[in-house]
């Protein structure tokens, strides 16, 4: 892996495919210091690592860190343990990567998905994702499927313009009706697709749980306070280092990268933001976007662009399914649903311009 040490006040925006970026306005002097200013200045910045990885280029930000004597501290002060606490945090991205994508051919879910309905011995962490999984594809009376494999892969919203293509109808048909979470089996570290023609697909669900485990690492080697930006996951670790809340701003749907609807204050949180348009394709002046139906195999039809959810920190995984289950629901559904979840809440943009939030919501608006 490429060492993921870099100190930078860079603060750009990263494209995400399949999710609306969040990005984290760090009101810190820190991060503000102008290119001119003078070297002291410089070399208290913050310490930061950016990879790619999950599709998206994925940064992680470290303020704050404990020293040998167990002291918080700013990790300018403590840089090669705070540079060591990123490197390690993307091995296990990178090791979750190539184990829980349905693209890598030795990842588990690939072994599963090409084991014609034979058992697979897989790790405890495709074992862990597999069974949240399962538990949001009930929540969602199937709506939302992690066995849903067979029929994305008929899709390219990766392609280029000129050469966007709807899928086959008839192998989409077919496809269709492999898809049944009813179908997972499970014994000990072991598993079994019972439809020899399902296949999973963990991407609405998948880089939340790495984002979580990511948290757990930087927190094991003594992180006080950073920030972990994902694309659409973000999750934060504590607060800035003096104490107060980091600010995290919510981009608006279509905008140039630049434009933000709102500001959500996090201490130790995590924000997933899904929206429908970052992964699109036009055939025959009809837009087609990422989010499927289980049933038709075609986009989904729902009034919500956007959705943003937020939790206590080490509840990224859940928030992503929730998301991707929100756009699928519609506002009316979603917003029942989330109501009826402990410690989340939401913030939906609607196709007509209009937003909705939860009721324990609290997003400054941006004008």
């Amino acid at each position: 892996m490429r060492n993921a040490f870099t100190q930078t006040t860079d603060n750009r925006h990263f494209a995400q495919p399949g999710r609306l970026r969040i990005f984290a306005l760090l009101m810190i002097v820190l991060l503000i210091i102008s290119q001119t200013g003078c070297a002291s200045e410089k070399s208290k910045e913050p310490i930061r690592g950016e990879n790619y990885y999950l599709d998206t280029t994925c940064t992680v930000t470290v303020y704050g860190i404990k020293d040998a004597n167990g002291k918080a501290v700013p990790a300018y002060k403590e840089k090669e343990k705070a540079a060591a606490a990123i490197n390690k945090a993307f091995d296990r991205c990178a090791e979750l990567d190539k184990t829980l994508s349905r693209t890598v051919e030795v990842s588990d879910i690939s072994r599963i998905n090409n084991s014609d309905g034979e058992w697979t011995e897989v790790s405890q962490d495709t074992i862990d994702v597999i069974h949240l999984g399962m538990e949001y594809s009930h929540i969602s009376g199937g709506a939302f499927d992690i066995t849903i494999g067979g029929v994305t892969e008929l899709w390219d919203f990766h392609a280029d313009p000129e050469d966007a293509r709807l899928p086959d109808p008839d192998e989409l048909a077919e496809a269709v009706k492999h898809v049944g979470f009813r179908g997972i089996a499970i014994d000990g570290n072991k598993v079994m697709l019972t439809d020899r023609g399902a296949k999973f697909d963990l991407g609405g669900i998948a880089k939340g749980y790495i984002g979580d485990r990511m948290a757990e690492v930087l927190e094991a080697e003594g992180v006080t306070s950073g920030i972990i930006n994902l694309g659409g996951n973000v999750i934060c670790i504590g607060g800035k280092p003096d104490g107060s809340d980091f600010v995290i701003g919510v981009e608006a749907p279509f905008s140039d990268r630049s434009e933000i609807v709102g500001k959500v204050n996090a201490k130790d949180k995590t924000l997933v933001t899904s929206g429908i348009y970052e992964r699109k394709i036009e055939v025959d002046g009809k837009l087609y976007h990422h989010i499927l139906s289980t049933e038709t195999g075609y986009s989904v039809d729902t009034d919500v662009v956007s959705v943003t959810l937020c939790a206590d920190k080490g509840r990224s995984c859940e928030l992503d399914a929730l998301s991707t289950i929100c756009l699928i629901k519609g506002s009316a559904e979603a917003m029942k649903l989330i109501e009826e979840m402990d410690g989340i809440e939401a913030f939906f943009i609607l196709d007509d311009g209009s937003t909705m939030q939860t009721s324990g919501m609290e997003i400054e608006p941006v004008k």
